[in-house]
């Protein structure tokens, strides 16, 4: 006779490869329904973005047939509740993502595009603030440059930002707020200030994650955010060459620093190598190669991965939608593989003990 006691007791031994505990010890298991030899239960995953969905999915399976029964029937409902960092003071915004780079022109505001919208594509609740005051790119990459965000009305009376809502996430953008034909000479507490303003007077709702496009370098935004926010960690993105890797130095050192310590997610290798479309499976590395990689190994952070500069890439954002939603494009898959390590990483540090 199959009972609920026998099912937990099988689910112990199933262990989440990340946070490196047994799901019923993670009360990841729910909802647990037996009828006879069908059993039924839902396994709460720590992001609908978790990349390792499949296999928790097959050893959950795999044990309730070696613990209890083959002959069992089984349905595993597979759902997500996201984690939040220990003592998160913004209740509505679960996780705030920084993309940052250490110089400009490396495809930083691509990545955060296109991480953005590969989470809200896994089923996330996401929004994404373009704070990059020197290049403002993001509304030319949605399409919405010509967007004017409303003002609205909270019931307790204060005036709030409403953000533009395109391909199921919510924008707000500095280029939102200036003309696109006059250079604007920030200061920096002018700039910071401003950048404050698209968290505070926002109406941002419930949120899994809220992505940041940082400007490049490391600068007075960066120490703004970070010291006012608790991020819940950095994506640094990089080119393979030697510049703009030393300058990717930097920008990872600012983060590890005391006064900061914010948790450092990855590197994500970008124009990593050239592929023409016309051969697919040729690659050159114009760049040079593995710079990323060994950037991460160096500073023993993840490496989410490469991104190849292929002309459908910069066409997708140029066209006002980004290469992740077209989903027969081979780099929607290579974006989302990003996104899905970003999400991994940010589930594997707020599990971590507040002190670490």
């Amino acid at each position: 006779m199959i009972t609920k006691e026998k099912v937990l007791h099988a689910l112990s031994h199933v262990e989440e490869p990340d946070l490196k505990k047994d799901l019923v010890t993670l009360n990841m298991i729910e909802d647990i329904i037996i009828e006879g030899d069908h059993v039924t239960f839902t396994v709460i995953l720590t992001t609908p973005a978790c990349p390792l969905k499949g296999l928790i999915e097959n050893a959950c399976r795999n044990a309730i047939a070696h613990f209890i029964s083959p002959n069992a029937k089984v349905d595993v409902k597979m759902t997500s509740r996201v984690t939040t960092q220990k003592n998160q003071p913004l209740n509505n915004i679960s996780n705030i993502i920084v993309v940052a780079s250490g110089k400009g022109g490396v495809g930083k505001s691509t990545v955060s595009a296109n991480i953005a919208l590969g989470l809200a594509k896994k089923g996330a609740r996401v929004g994404l603030i373009d704070a990059d005051i020197y290049g403002p790119s993001i509304p030319i990459m949605f399409g919405v440059e010509d967007a004017k965000p409303e003002a609205i009305q909270t019931p307790e009376g204060k005036t709030r930002i409403q953000p533009i809502e395109k391909f199921g996430i919510k924008l707000l953008s500095i280029g939102f707020f200036t003309d696109p034909e006059q250079p604007i000479p920030w200061r920096g507490p002018m700039a910071s200030n401003a950048v404050k303003q698209l968290f505070n007077d926002a109406d941002w709702g419930d949120l899994d994650y809220l992505v940041v496009d940082l400007p490049p370098g490391t600068g007075d935004i960066h120490i703004t955010l970070t010291q006012t926010y608790p991020v819940a960690g950095a994506v640094i993105v990089t080119t393979p060459q030697k510049v703009a890797l030393a300058d990717t130095k930097k920008g990872i050192g600012m983060f590890m620093m005391n006064a900061i310590n914010v948790p450092v997610l990855g590197i994500v290798e970008n124009m990593s190598y050239f592929t023409p479309a016309e051969l697919p499976e040729n690659k050159y590395y114009i760049f040079g190669k593995g710079g990323g990689r060994s950037l991460a190994e160096k500073f023993n952070v993840p490496f989410l991965g490469e991104i190849p500069l292929v002309q459908a890439i910069s066409e997708a954002g140029d066209g006002g939608e980004p290469v992740i939603l077209q989903d027969e494009n081979p780099m929607s898959a290579a974006f989302m593989s990003v996104a899905e390590r970003v999400a991994q990483q940010v589930a594997i540090h707020n599990a971590k003990p507040a002190s670490v």
